[in-house]
């Protein structure tokens, strides 16, 4: 067995050297190229996805987020539970949420969204919105009549550059109208807008707990939400299991299970394309080493039966075709992995600007191993195909 290996790969090395350096390269390079296409839209949507992670826990949910329960529209005496998870293990800050629906008016512009009633100091310990004011300032402790405003809803004035409704190109300082849902009606100045990137936090506004008391007409105990920052070393996971101990009353969910059935689709999208993708690169990978190795195999024909005919048995002739097939693989696999190292490398230094944000390729060891073992798997099948039948010749019919 052993020998018969050895005899292969002589065969192989020898069928490599005498077919030129240049055909060895390009289907080297061939090889590179596929496995850089099964990894480049695989790395690039998995950075879109952690892109999506991070805007998620960074300016929606924080790392748990605590709800009304189902049979409840808010959570009543909030400023207790608040100051009832500060206390708890693993913990960071607690932010309250309180959200009223309102209409924006900008002169003829109007935008129907929730205002989010916030504590400024609170907020800056459990999300990042802060550090995304793109013009204005961020609200301060107990500002009424100001609010700032993300980027879509402060809009365009030439509206075909609006995805959504928008308050027509508002700037900071500009005086907008609010009408909330309870009938009271306000003015305010825009005193900051801010731009996370992620379009569901873009649409929304945010006042001050202490405004929107005056808009309620009484000091507000009730929460819409509450946001949860985990301090360092502990998982989303640890601190839900610690607030469930200490009874934490409503819904506790971490950033990942507050992810609505849509969100999920989206993401199961992306996972599809990014199969289809990888079946097409194997499919080419197949296809082109079955016609290299065929046609090399055919060219050959007179060879490998003058080499049957000296006594060398036809399955060490099919295992010489293997291993080159091999050879090219393993080295066009190392080739398109530096090829990757360096794509990911430049984009990490200069992130890929979409709508969204700026994506980074992100790539798993253990992807990168699976879709080896795979190229490597389906190349060697798609040489072994044609030399078994060409080697399977009768040695007459093969010499003629």
């Amino acid at each position: 067995m052993l020998n018969d290996l050895k005899v292969s790969a002589f065969l192989a090395v020898r069928a490599i050297k005498r077919g030129g350096r240049a055909g060895f390269l390009l289907n080297v390079l061939i090889i590179a190229m596929v496995f850089m296409n099964m990894i480049l839209l695989s790395s690039i949507i998995s950075g879109s996805v952690n892109l999506f992670y991070e805007q998620t826990i960074d300016y929606e949910t924080s790392d748990v987020i605590v709800k009304p329960d189902d049979n409840k529209r808010v959570i009543s005496s909030s400023d207790e539970t608040a100051d009832k998870i500060n206390k708890i293990p693993g913990v960071r800050r607690a932010a309250r949420h309180y959200s009223l629906g309102a209409t924006l008016s900008n002169e003829d512009k109007s935008i129907s969204i929730p205002v989010t009633a916030i504590k400024p100091r609170d907020e800056t310990e459990v999300t990042k919105v802060s550090e995304t004011i793109v013009s204005g300032n961020y609200l301060g402790s107990g500002d009424l009549d100001e609010i700032i405003i993300g980027f879509q809803v402060a809009g365009n004035e030439d509206e075909r550059k609006d995805f959504f409704d928008s308050l027509g190109g508002a700037r900071v300082g500009d005086t907008i109208e609010v009408a909330y849902a309870n009938g009271v009606i306000k003015d305010y100045r825009i005193k900051g807008i801010f731009q996370t990137k992620s379009w569901t936090v873009d649409l929304s506004a945010f006042i001050t707990w202490d405004e929107m008391n005056s808009v309620l007409g009484y000091e507000n105990t009730e929460a819409s939400e509450i946001l949860v920052k985990s301090m360092n070393g502990y998982s989303p996971d640890e601190v839900k299991y610690n607030m469930l101990s200490f009874n934490v009353p409503d819904k506790i969910q971490t950033w990942e299970e507050s992810m609505t059935g849509i969100i999920e689709e989206s993401l199961e999208t992306f996972s599809i394309i990014n199969n289809i993708s990888l079946l097409v690169s194997l499919i080419i990978a197949i296809v082109v080493i079955f016609i290299v190795m065929m046609i090399k195999a055919i060219n050959n024909k007179k060879q490998i039966a003058i080499l049957k005919a000296i006594g060398i048995h036809k399955n060490i002739i099919v295992n010489s075709y293997v291993i080159q097939v091999l050879l090219i693989s393993i080295i066009g696999i190392i080739l398109g992995l530096i090829g990757i190292e360096g794509i990911i490398a430049y984009f990490t230094a200069h992130p890929m600007e979409f709508p969204d944000g700026n994506v980074t390729p992100y790539v798993e060891t253990a992807v990168l191993i699976e879709n080896a073992v795979m190229l490597t798997a389906v190349s060697c099948v798609a040489g072994y195909i044609p030399a078994r039948r060409i080697a399977g010749e009768n040695i007459l019919e093969a010499m003629r």
